[in-house]
């Protein structure tokens, strides 16, 4: 530090004097001084191709970061638990957080389980931050519970702090795990979480918007009750729950290694309005390019729901199956649009995994193969039934403690047969190849293009790790800053 300041006085009126001194002391630093740090931040980004040729481009946060305080970098700011009490006085308490945010450091001594909570829950209501407070004893509980985050450590001084966070850890050098690997894994997981249900959501939802307008606005649904109520329980669940739990853009060792990975996140810039609004929209409509212009989205807007809903209806519109048959009844078209469905947001769920496990493969793709079982037993009736519980030694008249009657004669209500009769024509794998590739494909090449030309500091470690770039550059000494 190249200046510490002390806020030592003894009574309102001399604490007041010195904190506005020393904010016109700072205004008069900051308004003379054109220090790199005033500017918004901006990074480095050496794209790594497959010859070994290296080009270096600078991007940064600079559209999204708007900083509310300015830190000089070499000051601490002091203050003892009688001046704090004054400090976080109605009158002085705005003052000081101003103040305290143009600091490095600010140190806090001797004061009392309150003022701790007082401090933290004066930068809760002033600041658009998230709270952090770790402390190892009894007189750490009020600030643990006030902010956000609690990090209790478990030592000699009992346990009280641990019962009372949200996370415990044995040693206080385990807090930089804690945030920079499984802190930074958990925002990046939430964010990708949310994103991916938002979209399956509306795309699932707005199906039956369009479907509405062939029906005369009644309540029939496009789809048949059972992969209404089997969608969210067993078709997209686990997919979900799987990027949420394992994924990670980079591994730990990068992670410590690099701590400007951390930086996205101080900055919501995984998940904010925009990237809600892009969700939804995204399910609604394919907003194909998600870092371009409005004006170039709308020109590329493709509605998902509209896509996976009008390509098979006008591909089955007047169609004949081999034998003759119209294909343009209500079952085919149901099961031709949620299967259409259930391959574009799988498919955006492989996009979007960025760390594949075994897990991964087998929810993933489990799922998948789970629908099509599920779709053959339900709509070849009680044949097949029959011969899966004959095949597994099951009781013959009950499978998965529903009587075979019953499932039999849900079968014949959405047209038995349906699925074998849909799947033998190439108008069905006409529509399911034709919606992926429209809503899958202009994913695929605006991930390439963005990762070639664009690449995110996390993208850059992914493609290093790749071709096994070992040696440390001097560009790589400053990123570990």
């Amino acid at each position: 530090m190249k200046e510490i300041v002390v806020i030592d006085g003894q009574t309102h009126t001399e604490v007041e004097v010195q904190l506005k001194d020393t904010k016109t002391t700072f205004d008069r630093i900051m308004n003379n001084s054109q220090s790199p740090v005033m500017e918004k931040p901006r990074f480095e980004i050496e794209t790594i191709h497959g010859d070994g040729q290296n080009s270096t481009m600078t991007y940064g946060v600079a559209n999204h970061y708007s900083p509310t305080e300015h830190r000089d970098g070499g000051v601490a700011l002091v203050i003892n638990g009688d001046s704090l009490g004054f400090a976080l006085d109605e009158r002085l308490e705005r003052l000081f957080l101003e103040i305290a945010t143009m600091c490095m450091a600010v140190i806090c001594c001797r004061v009392t389980p309150l003022q701790k909570a007082q401090v933290v829950d004066l930068v809760k209501r002033n600041k658009k931050a998230v709270t952090l407070s770790i402390g190892d004893g009894a007189n750490d509980v009020s600030m643990i519970k006030t902010a956000h985050i609690g990090v209790g450590i478990s030592g000699q001084e009992g346990m009280q702090a641990v019962l009372a966070s949200d996370y415990s850890i044995g040693q206080f050098r385990y807090l930089e795990r804690l945030l920079l690997v499984h802190g930074r894994w958990s925002y990046i997981r939430m964010a990708k979480f949310l994103r991916y249900f938002f979209y399956k959501n509306f795309a699932f939802t707005l199906t039956h918007f369009w479907y509405s307008f062939f029906c005369g606005y009644s309540a029939q649904t496009v789809f048949d009750a059972v992969f209404i109520a089997c969608y969210n329980l067993f078709f997209t669940a686990l997919p979900v729950l799987a990027m949420g739990s394992l994924d990670q853009d980079v591994d730990d060792t990068y992670s410590l290694q690099y701590p400007k990975l951390y930086l996205p996140g101080q900055f919501n810039l995984f998940f904010n309005m925009r990237i809600f609004i892009y969700s939804v929209l995204h399910g609604m409509f394919r907003w194909t390019f998600l870092y371009s212009p409005v004006w170039l989205d709308l020109l590329n807007v493709c509605s998902s729901s509209l896509v996976i809903f009008f390509i098979p209806y006008g591909t089955l519109l007047n169609g004949a199956a081999y034998n003759g048959k119209d294909l343009d009844d209500y079952s085919t078209l149901a099961f031709t649009t949620f299967t259409a469905l259930i391959v574009v947001v799988t498919g955006q769920i492989a996009f979007d995994t960025a760390y594949w496990t075994a897990i991964s493969h087998f929810v993933i793709w489990g799922s998948f193969i789970f629908y099509l079982l599920l779709a053959f037993l339900i709509y070849e009736g009680t044949s097949s039934l029959l011969l899966v519980t004959s095949s597994f030694h099951v009781l013959p008249h009950l499978v998965l403690g529903l009587p075979v009657s019953l499932l039999a004669k849900t079968s014949s209500t959405v047209s038995y047969g349906v699925a074998f009769k849909t799947m033998a024509t190439p108008q069905f794998w006409f529509s399911i190849v034709m919606v992926a590739v429209i809503l899958l494909l202009p994913v695929m090449l605006n991930r390439f293009f963005w990762l070639d030309t664009h690449p995110s500091f996390a993208d850059r470690l992914r493609v290093r790790k790749k071709l096994g770039k070992r040696a440390v550059s001097v560009k790589d000494k400053d990123d570990k800053k």
